[in-house]
């Protein structure tokens, strides 16, 4: 149980790092345009609806992931929960490279108050659940279940929230892309 222990320290700096680095240089990034270094790259107006489409997926793989649980299949939960993140990650970049080579999109619509309220939400609980996803993750690596159920009674609505926002923000914003 030691070595355990010791194990999940080590991961709670790079949860630290993480947790830090990660919005920070996604705002970073967010304002920089490759073409201000000279670099030419057609728009990759193309990746909204996908990365929507993997916000929409990582929603539906959570739920079949809380149900795998719940019925004790818990190598398929495993497996759910580690495409999760992969998704997450897969989102990240998308979505940074789209915001570097395309100029964002403004909502145009008539629920304004609506919109800013699921866009901000949106965005800082996809702040705040970095270190509870890799906190939850590295407490399962860890084995540490007792902890990890604890974390993911937090993490999963929170991330389900994400997700399921995520696809909402496109749905809202998409007919305001290139206007």
């Amino acid at each position: 149980m030691e070595e355990k222990t010791l194990q999940e320290k080590k991961y709670n700096r790079w949860i630290v790092v993480l947790s830090i680095v990660i919005p920070v240089a996604v705002a970073v990034l967010y304002s920089v345009k490759l073409e201000d270094f000279g670099i030419k790259v057609a728009p990759f107006t193309f990746l909204p609806p996908i990365y929507a489409t993997i916000n929409g997926l990582t929603a539906v793989l959570l739920i079949a992931a809380l149900i795998q649980i719940k019925k004790g299949n818990v190598q398929t939960h495993k497996k759910l929960m580690q495409f999760c993140i992969g998704l997450s990650v897969a989102f990240l970049v998308m979505y940074v490279a789209y915001h570097m080579t395309s100029d964002p999109a403004h909502y145009g619509g008539n629920v304004k108050f609506l919109y800013f309220f699921i866009l901000i939400t949106h965005v800082l609980l996809s702040i705040i659940i970095i270190p509870l996803v890799l906190i939850s993750y590295v407490r399962a690596l860890a084995e540490r279940f007792d902890k990890h159920r604890k974390i993911a009674k937090i993490t999963f609505p929170i991330w389900l929230y994400v997700a399921i926002t995520g696809v909402i923000v496109y749905l809202m914003i998409s007919p305001y892309y290139g206007a």
